[in-house]
């Protein structure tokens, strides 16, 4: 299944989750699209419900369905509960990790970073979106990839980075410093939802 690239705003309004992360599709129409409007009254079956939960967290990460099963598949297989292993899996995706230190300002933003070669894991360059950042790692731009417009862009309106990550804006140095606890992350996101999904 291809990865979604439709537009973003609908989506976020039918799932009901902000998907760019700064909350401004929702704000404006809190209620799903379509022409009825926010009368709109259906009410999900158990399936429906656990499948949303599903489609939130993969759009959220931009992951495609391949990719997010066998990474569900390989939270099954590590200690602890398989939806909270499974959420900081997701959050250890090099894509995200990029937007989590504010060097894009959504995850497809930092997702293209990553692809087109700007980015670098303790030296070397990266350019696999899903390559998995081990805590105590570095990220860094390529040197001519410094100053590019989308990066600076990205850090004048970031402020805000979680404790699990450090930045350096000066620099644009980041290291990934420890694994992000349940806490930290999507509240809006019911995990358990999803593992009953996959174990239907």
């Amino acid at each position: 299944m291809a990865r979604y690239t439709g537009p973003s705003w609908k989506l976020s309004r039918r799932l009901g989750i902000s998907l760019s992360g700064t909350g401004k599709e929702i704000e404006k129409r809190p209620y799903a699209p379509g022409q009825h409007g926010p009368n709109q009254r259906k009410k999900l079956s158990e399936y429906g419900l656990q499948l949303q939960e599903k489609q939130k967290l993969r759009f959220m990460y931009g992951v495609n369905e391949r990719q997010f099963k066998i990474m569900f598949d390989k939270a099954g297989k590590m200690p602890g509960k398989h939806g909270e292993v499974f959420m900081v899996l997701l959050e250890t995706r090099l894509d995200n990790v990029v937007y989590r230190m504010g060097l894009a300002r959504t995850r497809r933003a930092a997702r293209q970073l990553v692809n087109h070669g700007h980015v670098m894991v303790d030296g070397k360059r990266v350019d696999i979106p899903s390559y998995s950042v081990k805590p105590g790692q570095e990220i860094s731009l390529r040197e001519k990839s410094q100053n590019l417009d989308i990066v600076n862009e990205a850090l004048e309106v970031n402020n805000y980075v979680p404790e699990y990550v450090t930045f350096d804006n000066d620099t644009k140095v980041g290291q990934f410093v420890r694994m992000p606890e349940r806490s930290e992350l999507a509240a809006e996101i019911n995990e358990a939802l999803i593992v009953e999904f996959y174990s239907r």
